[in-house]
């Protein structure tokens, strides 16, 4: 199972920006994925994440409204798009995966993954 983030970058406050997950070694219909965030001096937080059965996603609650998690099942590959931006948004992104089955909402907790790939830099500023 490997997991590699890309699409990171500078952005401007209020603009957008789509950073993706690209999976191999197993099929994302099979898995729940979660994006994570850890920003300097803080603990790793959930931002974002979809079931693999039946693609139910769900958000934190600083992510709701703004950010959309999403899959291409025929590249096996993980989105997340962020809108609005905010400075506070600036972190490290990394994505996740188990092939665990808990209810789809417990896939944002960093404690039920198993897999991690290599992040991604968000830096949000002006």
């Amino acid at each position: 199972v490997q997991l590699q983030a890309s699409g990171g970058g500078l952005v401007q406050p209020g603009g957008s920006l789509t950073i993706a997950c690209a999976a191999s070694g197993f099929t994302l219909d099979s898995y729940g994925i979660g994006w994570f965030r850890q920003a300097q001096g803080k603990e790793r937080e959930g931002v974002a994440c979809i079931s693999g059965s039946d693609g139910s996603t769900a958000y934190a609650e600083s992510a709701k409204g703004r950010f959309t998690i999403s899959r291409d099942n025929a590249k096996n590959t993980v989105y997340l798009r962020m809108n609005a931006l905010k400075p506070e948004d600036t972190a490290y992104y990394y994505c996740a995966a188990t092939a665990s089955i808990v209810y789809y909402t417990d896939y944002i907790y960093p404690e039920v993954m198993d897999y991690w790939g290599k992040g991604t830099q968000v830096t949000v500023s002006s």
